[in-house]
């Protein structure tokens, strides 16, 4: 009983009907023969182990597949449906789109609600071009010189019968001396209080004063303080710039500028009732007030080159004076010569030529300063000065006044050899003059 196919080929012998030949496979398509000759293709085809129709009587075979040519692999197929972890990239960008999400929605709210506020305008000035040079404030400029100084200045306090006296003084070494002006701290209890550049306090006791140079030192008792440097008061030159530093009617950290505006300006200064003081001064056009007394006076450079110490002002009696751009300081090479000695041995010394000027007969018409007496075995008569010789220059600074005698003296330390031009008579001569201290 057959299927009612017939799978032989014509010409195939032997072939039970309904049975495909060797070299038949399904469908017809003839092969060549597997038995004893070539082949030219396998009897399995690709598919046959799946195929149920294949040959029963056809030989095993094992079909081992080619070795896959390079770049012929199908690409991985990753499923699209699998869950997957978040990469640290995809934790952190989403937080950050949200930000910036936030930051332009705001933006775009703040815009919105300043225009309907009629808060938004037109953009006012130009866009900002490079700072000009004395805008950058190098070490070398004035504020760079008051950046340096400033800390070394204080405002002192020194409290007395009257109330409290305030001025100004400065730091000159590291383990707390300060310089200011007698008239600062006279009449005081001895006891003062100094104001730092950044406010803070500290108790101060008076080391030593002198009255005639109006120089004191006190001292306070804390670290880490800054000295300031000392320049050159007989190096300076009219014209050239300075810094007054100070707290005039008690405006702590007040910087002011100006000139030189005159040098060796003799000074005769003091209160009515107490001690008249005599020095030769810087005079300077800086604005300086009450206040401002013992403060330092600074040069370019930033060194301290005097102390401020008292001004001229155009004012009638029991009227308050005020700059009118005429101050004057003690120059630094004096004050610095006396602190020291203050520092050493409580007191100062005092400058003397060995003569007196004045009185009776003193009057040379500004010609010279005529000498009223010398003092035996003084400086003067060592020198062969003789009472009635009229100074006419000291140092080459000419003498008008005895004040200038006086002042240009006290300038000098003891032991200082200073030129003396005179007159005596209708003779004009010179000589030599060995300062000495007064013996006070």
């Amino acid at each position: 009983m057959t299927d009612g196919w017939d799978w032989r080929q014509p010409g195939a012998s032997g072939a039970p009907a309904g049975t495909p030949g060797p070299g038949h496979p399904p469908g017809g398509a003839p092969t060549t023969p597997p038995y004893g000759g070539q082949s030219a293709a396998s009897p399995w085809w690709s598919d046959a182990l799946a195929d149920p129709w294949r040959d029963p009587y056809a030989p095993a075979a094992v079909v081992v597949p080619a070795a896959p040519m390079p770049g012929t692999e199908p690409e991985p197929v990753t499923d699209p449906d699998a869950p997957r972890h978040p990469k640290l990239r995809q934790m952190l960008l989403i937080p950050l789109i949200t930000a910036l999400l936030a930051g332009t929605m705001g933006g775009a709210l703040g815009y919105a609600f300043a225009v309907r506020g009629g808060a938004a305008g037109p953009v006012l000035g130009a866009a900002p071009g490079p700072a000009p040079a004395l805008a950058q404030r190098p070490p070398d400029s004035l504020a760079g010189v008051a950046e340096r100084v400033l800390p070394s200045v204080v405002t002192v306090r020194m409290a007395g019968v009257a109330g409290i006296s305030e001025g100004s003084g400065f730091i000159v070494s590291a383990d707390g001396h300060v310089i200011t002006n007698d008239h600062v701290v006279a009449g005081g209890t001895g006891k003062a209080s100094v104001v730092f550049n950044d406010g803070s306090t500290a108790p101060a006791t008076v080391v030593g004063q002198d009255e005639e140079s109006d120089i004191a030192v006190i001292k306070v008792t804390r670290s880490g303080l800054r000295p300031v440097e000392f320049g050159d008061s007989d190096a300076l030159a009219v014209g050239d710039p300075v810094l007054a530093i100070g707290s005039p009617l008690s405006l702590a950290n007040t910087v002011t500028a100006g000139i030189v505006s005159a040098l060796d300006r003799t000074m005769q200064a003091g209160e009515p009732g107490g001690p008249t003081r005599y020095y030769a001064a810087i005079q300077t056009d800086a604005a300086v007030n009450h206040g401002n007394s013992g403060g330092p006076l600074v040069d370019a450079a930033g060194r301290v080159i005097g102390v401020n110490s008292t001004i001229k002002s155009l004012v009638s009696e029991g009227q308050e004076a005020g700059n009118i751009g005429l101050a004057f300081a003690i120059p630094i090479n004096q004050a610095k010569r006396i602190t020291q000695e203050i520092i050493g041995t409580g007191k100062a010394r005092r400058t003397v030529i060995g003569a007196q000027v004045g009185g009776p007969g003193s009057n040379t018409n500004g010609s010279g300063v005529r000498l009223a007496a010398v003092e035996p075995s003084g400086p003067a008569a060592g020198a062969g000065l003789r009472t009635g010789d009229v100074i006419l220059r000291l140092n080459g600074r000419p003498m008008t006044e005895p004040t200038d005698l006086i002042a240009l003296v006290r300038k000098y330390a003891p032991g200082s050899v200073v030129t003396v031009e005179y007159r005596r008579g209708s003779t004009r001569q010179n000589t030599s003059v060995t300062l000495a201290a007064d013996a006070k």
